[in-house]
């Protein structure tokens, strides 16, 4: 006998306050006790909202307006009978309100921006995986055992006395996905999940899915990815324009006209992440090293970095503590991508930080366009160099794209800032968003929107900081484009990914960052 669904969503119709066009139309999911779903789409399809809705986030008449309903059968919420009937919503100021607090007992969900989830009340990885059992009551001495057998599931195990703030992204999305789980929900909803993730990782999720489908929780993933978590799905819907375009099993809809419409990325076979279709975009001889090789424009000279935590517990000992550089050397001409890997917590944004000067080194130099930057302020040295931060949103601050992107360019471009500003935004098929405010943005668009205001102002020296998260392959083609475009200028180009066939195919040169040093892979 089919098992009853958990949760059950029949959407009719949802859109955000003062937008006129639905965000969502004609979307109904189920989710039964132990199952996998994956809902694919493309940027601005609409899972993040659904994921949302769902989790009870949303709520008709504060958020937007909602019409359909929601239903958290009895058996799932534990309600008496009387009062386990769907949650009706016709997008009315008086329609019913969800109790967040409730709804979260059984459905938990990690949003893209995972730190977003935590409490930012625990000072340690441990506390912080506590937080929501103390809520509940637990017991302490169990509760010490569930944070135990958390930290072990998501591959914590050596970090429950860091402080979630010094945890690199990867290593925060596990955080956020464990502190979901612990709490057991009967659903859990991952927008995401694999998002700066290393292989190690990305097992490790992996791996936590699969115990929480054998305990009976429905786990519903929302990617622009099938990757191997989503071939692994029972079952699939498809989401393009807000609505679901195609449902079925993996072995169905794979490779067929709907998925491939959607803007889906579709790893190649025996791949798991993203494989742009141009590679090798410059001469032999503009590689580093070819004879007629230009000058670096980055050098790094036995650069020696440490977090001040880090520094005292390195004394009498030659273990690496986390995001520390140790003797590092790197040199990056003109016109060469350089993509740097490694695993969670090795100091890869700790490097690209260098560059401008955001982290000085203890040790060493750091050179662009052979001058030496220390001494010379931040502000002087971004002029020459282009970070795109890992968390865009934290370089997004202006009231719309535009202005974003037009940001400081008159004082390099004089009277051609708006139509460089226009171009930049172009070339990431952002020319239609100009009014737009950057936070009312899907994530995978901050991004692009970031990466605008970085190529629009022609630096020397880029570098990226995980570029491909939440891309989509439409996403994926424009910055594969920009960048190939960057380094035809002459930019050196230097970007920090997990995603290996992704720097395989664009970089020239493929390095991994391990114990403080890197190697050529």
């Amino acid at each position: 006998m089919k098992a009853a669904a958990l949760i059950e969503a029949r959407i009719e119709a949802f859109s955000y306050h003062g937008d006129d066009s639905s965000v969502l139309h004609d979307v109904a999911l189920a989710a039964a006790p132990g199952t996998l779903t994956a809902v694919l789409g493309g940027s601005g399809s609409g899972k993040s909202t659904l994921g949302r809705l769902l989790a009870g986030w949303l709520s008709s008449g504060n958020s937007g307006r909602f019409t359909g309903s929601l239903h958290l059968p009895a058996a799932a919420s534990g309600a008496p009978a009387e009062d386990s009937g769907p949650v009706y919503f016709h997008g009315r100021a008086d329609d019913p309100r969800i109790n967040p607090a409730l709804w979260s007992e059984h459905v938990a969900l990690v949003p893209q921006e995972a730190a977003a989830l935590l409490s930012t009340v625990g000072s340690t990885v441990a506390e912080e995986l506590a937080f929501g059992l103390e809520n509940r009551g637990m017991d302490r001495q169990l509760m010490r055992a569930e944070v135990a057998r958390a930290a072990d599931a998501a591959g914590l195990t050596d970090l429950l006395d860091r402080a979630p703030a010094t945890l690199s992204g990867g290593e925060l999305r596990r955080l956020a996905i464990a502190c979901s789980a612990i709490t057991r929900p009967g659903v859990l909803v991952l927008d995401e999940p694999f998002g700066s993730l290393d292989q190690a990782g990305a097992a490790s999720v992996r791996a936590l899915v699969c115990g929480l489908l054998d305990t009976g929780t429905a786990v519903i993933v929302l990617s622009q990815t099938a990757d191997e978590l989503a071939r692994s799905a029972g079952h699939w819907l498809v989401l393009d324009g807000g609505t679901v375009t195609a449902r079925g099993t993996p072995g169905e809809l794979a490779g067929g006209p709907a998925l491939l419409r959607s803007g889906v990325v579709i790893p190649a076979p025996g791949g798991t992440g993203p494989r742009p279709q141009a590679a090798g975009r410059l001469p032999a001889g503009r590689r580093s090293g070819g004879a007629d090789a230009p000058a670096a424009v980055l050098e790094l000279d036995n650069v020696t970095f440490g977090y001040p935590a880090g520094r005292r517990a390195r004394r009498g000992t030659r273990e690496l503590p986390p995001g520390v550089l140790d003797g590092l050397s790197l040199a990056v001409a003109a016109g060469e991508i350089v993509a740097v890997t490694g695993p969670n917590g090795t100091g890869k944004s700790t490097l690209l930080r260098q560059f401008n000067g955001l982290l000085r080194p203890d040790l060493g130099s750091v050179r662009i366009q052979g001058k030496d930057i220390a001494g010379i302020p931040t502000g002087r040295v971004a002029d020459l160099v282009g970070l795109l931060f890992q968390h865009p949103r934290d370089q997004l601050f202006e009231r719309t794209v535009l202005r974003e992107v037009l940001f400081g360019l008159d004082r390099k471009f004089g009277a051609a800032a708006d139509a460089t500003a226009r171009a930049a935004l172009a070339a990431v098929g952002l020319d239609d968003q100009l009014q737009i405010h950057p936070h009312e943005l899907p994530a995978s668009r901050q991004r692009l929107l970031a990466l605008a205001t970085v190529l629009a102002r022609e630096p020397g020296l880029i570098a990226l900081d995980e570029p491909t998260v939440g891309l989509d392959r439409h996403g994926l083609e424009r910055l594969d484009d920009a960048v190939g475009a960057a380094a035809v200028r002459g930019a050196a180009v230097v970007m920090v990914t997990h995603e290996l066939d992704y720097a395989r195919a664009t970089a020239h040169r493929v390095l991994e960052l391990t114990n403080g040093t890197l190697r050529e892979l």
